[in-house]
This record gives C-alpha cells, structure tokens and sequence, in this order.
C-alpha cells in the first residue's frame, strides 16, 4: 500500500494475519474424570465398609460389608473343631455338629457402626469378643453318637390314671448320663475367642436332666385331677349330673410333647353318650312348698320343700363345648335350663291357753281346730301367764321324781314344755279335766297330748291368759 494510501510516509505496509485462538488444554479434563470417579467410589465404599484392621474373634472383617462379615463369623465358627478326651475315647466335633451360633448380623453390623471405613480414627480397632450359643439337645445327641458308651438314656416322667385309686399318678424322671455339654461349649467358646480352628479338652460324664420333669408331670396330675374332682353337668353351682371319674378319665387323652408340656384331649362321642340321657335326669315338675308359719308369717316347720321345676333345650353342641372345656382342664359344664316357678302354702298355727275356762284352743289359719278341757296349776302352783313358744318336746318322762320335789310321777307321755318346767302333757292319773289338778303343767288326755304333740311343731305360739 502507498502512502497515498494512508497518507503517512510513503513506505508500503501489508496488514500480518490475525493470530489463530489458543486452543483451550483440555487434558485436566479428561485426566480427572478417572480420578474424580475413584474418589466417589472410594467414598461410596466407606459408608458401607468397616474399618481395615477391625476383627471378631479372630475374624478379620475390615473392609467387608457388615452381611459379608456376618457370612465370614458365622463361616469361623462352624467350622471350628473341639477334640474331646471322654472316658469312651477321643471325639472331635464342630461349631456345626454342635449346633453353635452367634448372633452373627448384629456383631457385623455393631462392628461397622462402631468401626465404619469412613471413620479413619476408627481404623485398625481391637478384636471384638462374641458369646457363641450351644444347643443342648443337638450338642447331646452328636456326642451321644460318636461316643455311645458314655451315654446312658434320662427316663422322662409320666402321667396315667390308677384304677385303683381312681385318680392319675405320675411316675417320676430319672436322669440319664452324657459328655458334659458345657465343658465342651466352654471350649468352644475359648477356641473362637483366641481366633484358633481347633482345640482339644477333657470332658467327663455327667447327669443328663429328663427333658420331661418329675414337677412338671406333677403340675399335669394336678390338673387332671381337678377335672376328676369336679366333673359333670351343672346347673348354677348344683352339680346336678356328676359323672363317675374312671368314666371322665376314659374321655381324656393326655400326651407329653417331650419337653414337659401335656396336651389335655376329650373324646366328643364318648361325652355325647352322656349327654344324649340328660333330660331324663334333668327335666323335673315344680313341687310346691308346704310350710307351717306363726302368727307373724314366720317359717317355725318345713313340712315339703319347695322345688323349681326345669326342662333341658336343645342339647346340639353340648359334648363339642364340653370337650373343649375339658382339654382347657375345666371339669364343670353348666347347663342352660327353662325353669318353672314353684308355689307355696302356708298354714298358720297357734294354741290358746284360758286359765279362767280351763280349756286349751288349737287354732289354724285362725279357725279352731280342736278345742278341749284341761287341767292347769293348782292354787300353789298356778300355771304363769305370757306368750310363749312350744321347745323341747319328749315322748315320755319321769316327773318330781327328784331331790327336793314331794311328788314322784312316773311315765308322763306326750311333754310339749313352753315356759321352763310348763308344758303339755298326757294324764292317766285323774279324768277331772276343767279344774285345776297339776303343778304348774297343762294336763290333757293322753290322745289330746298326742295330737296337740304332733300337731304343735318347735316355735308353735302358746298364749296363756285368764
């Protein structure tokens, strides 16, 4: 270009091409995302990892998973050996013969929440103990078969109904010999502790316990003769059809399910042959009551009680109910019965004594009933006045004939006493009836006496008056 061209100096100038734009380094970029990404994993796996270093019974489960450590404890104590010096010889058994376990998910999980990867202050921890659990019975029954010699078998105690004594009885446990379990688990234990495969003990003989107790087929007896006790059919608290025990007993079932428990069973058609005949024991008539009352209204003699009648309903379901009561250890079946109401007649009695008329009046529901002469006090001894009632009563008796009395009369029939040493009495020394002849007694004649003897029940009112 001229100067004429830009008018400057006249020298020639040719404009450079721009610079091309730097391209932008992108390798971080691409070096980073590795990283970047390793370090979410990394920080992934510390919220679900437990710390490195951290160990249960001799387990090392850092860096696991707390269900990949469960698996691992669970896996060590399995396979853990015991050798076992008995008096038989030498046994070895495992965790797994044993039946040991340990509660092994939440160890693990303890161990992360206490131990977790991400928790660098956590790291490397100290061994975290574990109790190990032993199955008596499993434990039992391995040592019993590879060491049979050292076994001998615990009779369990058992239940039964006596005949004779018409009541159960049970025979009592007697208790077996084996291998000491505990020295065994205690090994065990031991072993797995110290984080070693095997180990070896003496373990000697020992009782081995029943597995059904002399106390607990006590406690079943118990029961079972509670129902023997109090079985049959009831109405209200009236046990009003009993049934015989040796028939109760041959409706029940009794099983032990080996661990001391008994389970009460009732055979529903032998308790249906039973109820199929209760109506014919149960539905009576009403029987109406007859009483004798005093003036007042009060009972003084119950001469027919009065009874309820009842009829039976619909017996369906009866021997299935029964049955289940029975298996409950419950004997008393209450029957629902309809009722019939009973009525009941009273008649009213009451003896007037008139000294002035010298007569003795037998009064019933007020109307005379008999009305006689008789032979009161005489002057002296005259017969007391006042309301009493009729007590002590003998068919025959000797009177006077004692100290102190100047009369002695012999085989007095027929006393009714009402006040003290005054009563009714029958006469076969004089017939003067209707004028004072006694010492203070009320004479009548010998058929009187006996009537108003069987008619004048203890309590009866006797009214002496002028």
């Amino acid at each position: 270009m001229t100067d004429g061209a830009n008018g400057t100096d006249g020298a020639t100038y040719a404009w450079a091409p721009p610079e091309p734009a730097k391209r932008k380094n992108r390798s971080g970029l691409w070096i980073g995302i590795p990283a970047g990404a390793t370090a979410v994993a990394l920080i992934a796996a510390s919220l679900v990892l437990i710390a490195p270093g951290a160990s249960v019974a001799g387990v090392q489960i850092g860096g696991l998973t707390a269900g990949a450590a469960a698996q691992a404890i669970s896996a060590r104590l399995a396979s853990t050996e015991v050798t076992v010096q008995s008096p038989a010889g030498e046994v070895t058994v495992s965790g797994a013969d044993l039946g040991a376990t340990v509660d092994a998910t939440a160890i693990a999980e303890k161990a992360f929440a206490d131990n977790p990867m991400w928790k660098p202050s956590s790291w490397f921890p100290a061994g975290t103990g574990v109790e190990i659990q032993v199955d008596p019975a499993e434990a039992s029954a391995v040592l019993r078969e590879r060491a049979p010699s050292t076994y001998r078998a615990p009779v369990d105690a058992t239940v039964a109904f006596d005949s004779g004594s018409q009541s159960y009885v049970s025979t009592p446990a007697e208790a077996g010999e084996g291998i000491d379990v505990a020295t065994v688990t205690a090994a065990l234990q031991s072993a797995f502790d110290a984080g070693s495969a095997t180990t070896s003990v003496d373990a000697g003989v020992v009782a081995v316990d029943a597995p059904v107790s002399t106390d607990e087929a006590g406690a079943a007896v118990a029961t079972l003769n509670g129902i023997l006790d109090s079985v049959g059919f009831y109405i209200g608290d009236e046990r009003t059809v009993p049934v015989d025990r040796s028939t109760a007993a041959s409706w029940l079932t009794v099983t032990s399910d080996g661990t001391g428990a008994f389970a009460i069973s009732a055979d529903q058609a032998g308790i249906q042959k039973v109820v199929d005949g209760l109506a014919g024991t149960v539905d009576r008539g009403a029987v109406n009551a007859d009483v004798i009352v005093d003036t007042g209204g009060e009972v003084i003699k119950t001469l027919t009680e009065g009874q309820t009648g009842r009829s039976l309903g619909d017996t369906a379901g009866v021997a299935a109910a029964f049955a289940a009561q029975l298996a409950e250890g419950n004997g008393k079946y209450v029957l629902t019965v309809a009722e019939t109401p009973f009525e009941t007649t009273k008649t009213e009695r009451n003896i007037d004594v008139n000294l002035s008329a010298q007569t003795v009046t037998l009064y019933e529901n007020g109307q005379v009933y008999q009305h006689w002469s008789m032979s009161s006090g005489k002057s002296g001894w005259e017969t007391h006045t006042g309301n009493f009632r009729i007590g002590w009563k003998t068919d025959l008796q000797d009177m006077g004939c004692a100290p102190g009395y100047d009369w002695c009369t012999k085989d007095v029939p027929w006393v009714a006493y009402f006040n003290g040493d005054e009563g009714f009495h029958g006469t076969y020394w004089h017939n003067n009836f209707g004028t004072p002849m006694s010492h203070g007694c009320i004479n009548l004649t010998i058929a009187n006496a006996k009537l108003l003897y069987d008619w004048a029940y203890r309590g009866t009112e006797v009214s002496v008056h002028y």
